[in-house]
């Protein structure tokens, strides 16, 4: 049996999450069917980031065991063919049977993208938050300061979240300016649910100077989801790296996304 690693790119917007669901479509479920087909045997894949409805990867990492052997472009070329528009695998790579792509995974990185303009955007409108009001870059990378290390992010853990605990380890969160857009940038041993875009929605809120960049500390502090800032939208949340051990030699490609 073959131990294979598939990196995916897609657009979430069409879809109601990552994982496999009853009566609604979702990316799993596309990628799992058309590789079935090519492997001519039920495949079910483990992913790195089960992301949410709405929400976008172009660093998302699958593996999959398949008794029969392939041809590398049979499961790029062969299922970029039959996937989706919105679906597609960028690199494959057969990996030791001790690699797991949730469990071997030492961190994950996410892009927040954000337009912030006067006027709503047409282009890639389903895969950018729009903020009309001014945002302070400096104010958002000053409460940036207090979130890496590791500690209790109690205040930014969505209610449904089932960790059993809510210690994580950041190790960057900052803030960039590109053109007319923003890039929150984090990157994280793991994350609870919801919790990029919580901490995106307090930074927001920080950068709307509602709140103050010492705001982040207090909320830290509290451990109370209830103070912190509404959930941010997913339409501009990207997963975009996950990084392995090096003895897995799994392939890294620049970050994205590509548009920016």
């Amino acid at each position: 049996m073959n131990n294979i690693a598939l990196g995916i790119e897609y657009l979430g917007a069409n879809y109601s999450g990552w994982q496999r669901q009853r009566h609604v479509n979702s990316v799993q479920a596309e990628l799992e069917s058309v590789l079935s087909k090519i492997g001519d045997e039920e495949i079910l894949v483990n992913c790195a980031g089960r992301t949410d409805t709405g929400v976008h990867a172009t660093g998302q990492v699958v593996n999959f065991n398949c008794n029969n052997p392939r041809p590398d472009k049979a499961w790029i070329l062969g299922a970029n063919t039959q996937l989706p528009d919105d679906i597609a695998v960028r690199w494959v790579k057969s990996v030791d049977d001790k690699f797991h792509a949730r469990f071997s995974a030492t961190a994950r990185r996410y892009r927040y993208i954000i337009a912030n303009t006067k006027a709503k955007p047409a282009i890639m409108n389903s895969g950018l938050t729009w903020v009309r009001h001014k945002l302070d870059l400096d104010a958002m990378n000053s409460a940036c300061q207090y979130f890496p290390g590791e500690q209790n992010f109690a205040a930014f853990q969505a209610a449904s979240c089932q960790s059993p605990t809510s210690m994580r380890n950041i190790h960057h969160l900052k803030v960039e300016k590109r053109a007319d857009y923003l890039i929150i940038d984090i990157k994280a041993n793991a994350f609870l649910h919801h919790m990029v875009r919580n901490i995106a929605g307090t930074l927001i809120s920080i950068g709307k100077g509602i709140k103050t960049p010492q705001w982040a500390q207090e909320l830290l502090i509290a451990k109370d989801r209830n103070l912190a800032a509404a959930t941010a939208s997913p339409k501009g949340l990207y997963l975009v790296d996950v990084e392995y051990p090096d003895s897995f030699k799994i392939p890294r490609l620049p970050i994205g996304p590509l548009f920016l």
